[in-house]
Order: structure tokens, then sequence, then C-alpha cells
């Protein structure tokens, strides 16, 4: 993946009303279709990784299992497998969860103004992360998850802790679930 993407710019129903390339558009900032997807296994841990080093942003950071943005024409679902694939070295069945709009001050003078599909899907199976997006992967239950988040923002990237503080109950339904049942 190169900084000279051409991203998806949106309207705040996310209607098409152009395109950008992707560093202009964090810069400006301007709305841009993306994606972000939360990849559980059998013991509804979710995976988290950690951004690689050479990332242009929020580079060493804690994130949610995969992101990226979809290519002009490219259907969202579609760049969400894509894009699983490049990052993660596999792919599943992802289910839409949520749309969520934000914007998000980065560093760099960067911004995030996204218009996000969220998507969460299942695997079990071992793999191999690229070295050039991921530095280390981990499985981590949902609440310890919120714990750390609270504990340690600094380790998370902004996006990430938005979806963890704000969005808990729609990402992690059968956790809250079995929280109000205990």
């Amino acid at each position: 993946m190169t900084n000279k993407e051409t991203l998806i710019l949106v309207d705040e129903k996310d209607r098409p009303c152009g395109t950008q390339e992707k560093l202009v558009a964090h810069v400006l900032p301007q709305r841009h279709r993306a994606f972000s997807i939360f990849i559980f296994n059998r013991q509804d841990e979710t995976l988290i990784q950690r951004r690689a080093l050479g990332k242009y942003h929020s580079p060493g950071l804690w994130a949610n299992s995969c992101c990226g943005h979809p290519r002009p024409e490219e259907k969202v679902d579609v760049a969400a497998q894509r894009r699983l694939g490049e990052e993660l070295g596999f792919t599943c069945i992802l289910t839409p969860v949520v749309k969520v709009c934000y914007t998000l001050k980065l560093e760099k003078n960067l911004w995030e103004l996204e218009f996000t599909h969220v998507f969460r899907g299942e695997y079990e199976e071992d793999f191999r992360p690229n070295p050039e997006e991921v530095m280390e992967i981990q499985w981590i239950s949902p609440e310890a998850l919120r714990q750390d988040v609270l504990r340690h923002p600094q380790a998370y990237t902004r996006w990430f802790r938005l979806y963890i503080l704000k969005h808990y109950k729609i990402l992690f339904p059968s956790f809250h679930h079995k929280a109000q049942i205990a």
C-alpha cells in the first residue's frame, strides 16, 4: 500500500462526491469512505494489531484487527476482504455491524474524517500478518481491552479508542449481554 492511493470522497450520507489522494484527504481533511474490521475467535476474544513502525500515521499503536479504504469503483465489502488478506494474510466471512462517522486529529497535522463501515468476522486458523503493516498481534477479551484502553489510551490509535469507548455495546453485543447476566 502506498500514500498515493485514491480515496472515495463522500457526503454525510456516504454518497460519493469525488476522489482524492489519500495523504491529501488526511491533511485537508476531506470526508472519505473507510472500513474497520473486528475479528473474533471462539472464545469471544477480538484480534488487535500493533501497527508497523513504517506506517505514515499512528505507527506502533494498537488498533482493531484491520482497517482501510475502498478504491474508487470498489465495493466496501470487497475492499475489506482485500485488505484483510493484505494485512493479516487471511480472509473470512464478514458481517456489517454499524456505520460510524468521525473527525479525529492525529499527529503530524493529519486528520481522520471518515465515514466508516464496521465489519465483524470469525477466524481460528494460523496466519502470518504482513510485517510491513503489522508488528504484533494479540487476542484479547473485550472487557480486558476496554480496561486497558481506559488505563493506557496513548497505546491505542484515536479511532480505536473511539470505537471501544463510544461503540462498545454495538461492537461487542454478546460480551455485553453476558456481563449483564452475570
